[in-house]
């Protein structure tokens, strides 16, 4: 009897009042943490020296069971540290070299050639014939030191020649997201009730007069900023719909041709159908919806950005995360920004990002909060920089840090930010100020801590334990971990660590309209130059898997559903940016018939290790003895409340 009831007492402490595994008993009681704010370039403490140590590249990695082993990306040529390499099989040495090698069938190596103006980048790739391993090497050490800023593309040059959202979504019955899921979009706060059967006014294609005159059309599907518009008077014809982006400048409200003094003229083809087309306008109209009278106005507004040239930002380091440096922005093309470091002598080495973005930020805010920074060799300002306006970036939530908060070597989980398709186990190594922290991947950190990464506090990339568990999504083990499956009692136990408590992560979920299957525009991040055609393939509360269209699901990636990285459909057509097609429409007609069935194969193959992870997940649970959790949400959507922190009660 008594121990029957400390037992369960013991099963109580271990769980917290929402279900998650918020207090682990931890092997070792010194878990004291540090927020101070030394100099930006301070050393970072080394990571335990009986761990093998193995250098690559310039980087440092530690592997807890030394058994690294080298391999040879078979894109590029580039020797390393086999762990270190991307992807299940270690065949290449980053996500570009794989994407780059299966765009190509397997018959070329490929060095992408990005554009590197002011202007949006387009796709160019180069197709070099095999070459022996050294001269390989050299070429590949030769590219990587003269062309820094570029980037390995997904696949061989891609026109945009033949691909309308429209025809795409027409052909396929695919539904946009609506342009109220993108609150950071032009429009996106303000874009009212337009829905179908509002009626506009649009030129008369369908004419033979030599002037420009404009008829009556009403949206029949809308898909984003698009909609598929029929003329009035065509009542069930289809036979001359078409498609155009209702912010475009050829798209009025009802009234504006007479307040204009444009004329209305019915299309050709039904002229004969009515001899009072006045009286026919009068009766179709009344009580029918339009454009408000200043929506042309209003899309001109939402789209006056507060960036401009020339302004001085500290943004991330993309070669070392850990670190921030000065860029100055080039260009602003739809809130997008292309940041040049400020360092970069021929203004190649650039960024790309939304100016809402995370990972830019007003100059000091790295000394405010004990953030490392690379200082700049340039000593004064150049002429015509100045710094940004600290109210232009965007505000994360103050948080109270007096009380119980984050300690240096908690555990969590965490989107990895080099490889945004997984989930991982992660660690928090410093607590800085203002609620950011500096977190590293268990596994596979290199030991001067180059690799760790900012997330603030209620950062939706962040997790605590056991979040992938509930949610039935799978959560990648330290690297050189062989205790699988992956049990975190098991791995707090064995590290002598303990959990971040729950009550710490941000479980505020918005009604963010998202569903399943929902197409829009998405930034890979991987090569953020670029925004491709996606479609939300999962929704975990306020977390969204994105998939690149014509790309294998290895590629997907783990994003918020407020990500300023998000756009709706015909945000690229608006904005004048570049739009990546997808893969397969580029690629379809020069596969042959076997590399057909060779990459189905392999997609099936995949989804089906999928399938079989998530049984197995499903048995662990249903297994298990200490807790019983409830599934986060189902893959249609999940608003309100985050009821993936909740207890089931036995």
């Amino acid at each position: 009897m008594h121990q029957t009831e400390h037992s369960s007492r013991s099963e109580r402490k271990r769980r917290d009042s929402f279900g998650m595994f918020d207090g682990y008993d931890s092997c070792s009681e010194d878990t004291s943490s540090s927020s101070s704010s030394e100099e930006s370039e301070e050393e970072v403490a080394p990571l335990p020296s009986n761990l093998p140590i193995i250098k690559n590249n310039g980087q440092v990695y530690t592997y807890p069971d030394g058994k690294s082993g080298m391999a040879t990306c078979e894109m590029c040529g580039m020797v390393g540290v086999r762990d270190a390499f991307y992807s299940k099989t270690k065949r290449f040495c980053s996500v570009s070299c794989s994407r780059s090698y299966s765009s190509n069938s397997k018959k070329a190596s490929i060095l992408a050639r990005l554009q590197v103006t002011g202007k949006p980048p387009t796709k160019k790739a180069k197709v070099l014939q095999k070459q022996p391993l050294v001269a390989k090497l050299a070429a590949y050490a030769q590219y990587q030191a003269t062309l820094q800023n570029q980037a390995k593309t997904k696949s061989v040059a891609v026109s945009m020649e033949g691909f309308s959202w429209g025809n795409y979504i027409n052909s396929n019955s695919f539904i946009a997201a609506p342009v109220t899921c993108f609150k950071h979009a032009p429009m996106g706060t303000c874009w009212g009730d337009i829905s179908e059967n509002v009626r506009v006014e649009v030129p008369n294609t369908d004419c033979s007069l030599p002037t420009k005159v404009f008829w009556i059309a009403g949206i029949v599907k809308l898909a984003g900023y698009n909609a598929l518009l029929r003329y009035e008077g065509f009542e069930n014809d289809s036979g001359l719909d078409f498609w155009c982006n209702i912010c475009g400048s050829d798209i009025h409200p009802v009234g504006w041709c007479a307040a204009s003094g444009k004329p209305l003229v019915p299309p050709r083809t039904i002229q004969h159908k009515y001899t009072n087309w006045k009286a026919f306008l009068v009766k179709r109209l009344t009580g029918a919806k339009t454009l408000p009278p200043d929506f042309s106005q209003k899309v001109s507004e939402s789209m006056q950005y507060p960036f401009k040239p020339c302004m001085r930002v500290e943004v991330v380091d993309k070669r070392h995360l850990c670190r921030t440096r000065v860029a100055v922005v080039e260009s602003v093309i739809g809130g997008r920004l292309r940041l040049v470091y400020e360092e970069s002598e021929d203004r190649t080495d650039d960024f790309w990002c939304h100016m809402h973005s995370p990972l830019i930020h007003h100059i000091g805010w790295s000394r405010s909060i004990g953030h490392r920074f690379k200082r700049s060799d340039i000593t004064k300002k150049q002429d015509g920089h100045f710094d940004t306006p600290p109210h232009l970036f965007a505000k994360v939530k103050e948080v109270d840090q007096s009380g119980e908060w984050f300690k240096e070597g908690m555990k969590l989980e965490a989107i990895d930010p080099l490889n945004l398709s997984t989930i991982c186990v992660a660690t928090i190594r410093k607590v800085l100020a203002d609620g950011f922290l500096m977190i590293g991947i268990d596994g596979s950190e290199a030991a001067d801590g180059s690799d760790w990464f900012c997330y603030h506090a209620t950062s939706p990339s962040i997790f605590p334990v056991g979040f992938c568990e509930i949610n039935m999504i799978e959560l990648t083990p330290p690297r050189g971990y062989t205790k699988l499956p992956f049990k975190w009692f098991d791995y707090l136990r064995e590290t002598g660590s303990i959990a971040a408590p729950v009550k710490l992560f941000n479980k505020d979920v918005p009604n963010h309209g998202f569903r399943v299957g929902m197409k829009l525009e998405a930034v890979d991040l991987m090569e953020p130059r670029l925004i491709c055609v996606a479609t939300v393939t999962r929704i975990i509360h306020r977390l969204l898997r994105i998939h690149f269209d014509g790309w294998e699901e290895e590629y997907d990636q783990w994003v918020d559903c407020e990500s300023p990285d998000l756009y709706p459909v015909g945000w690229c057509q608006l904005t004048g940016y570049q739009l990546q097609p997808p893969a397969s429409q580029s690629s379809r007609e020069s596969q042959s018939g076997s590399s057909k069935q060779k990459k189905k194969a392999k997609s099936q193959q995949y989804k089906g290790h999928k399938k079989m992870t998530t049984l197995q997940l499903k048995e662990e649970l249903m297994d298990g003895e200490d807790y019983n959790f409830l599934q986060g949400a189902s893959d249609q959507e999940s608003n309100g409340s985050a009821n993936f922190y909740i207890k089931q009660e036995p």
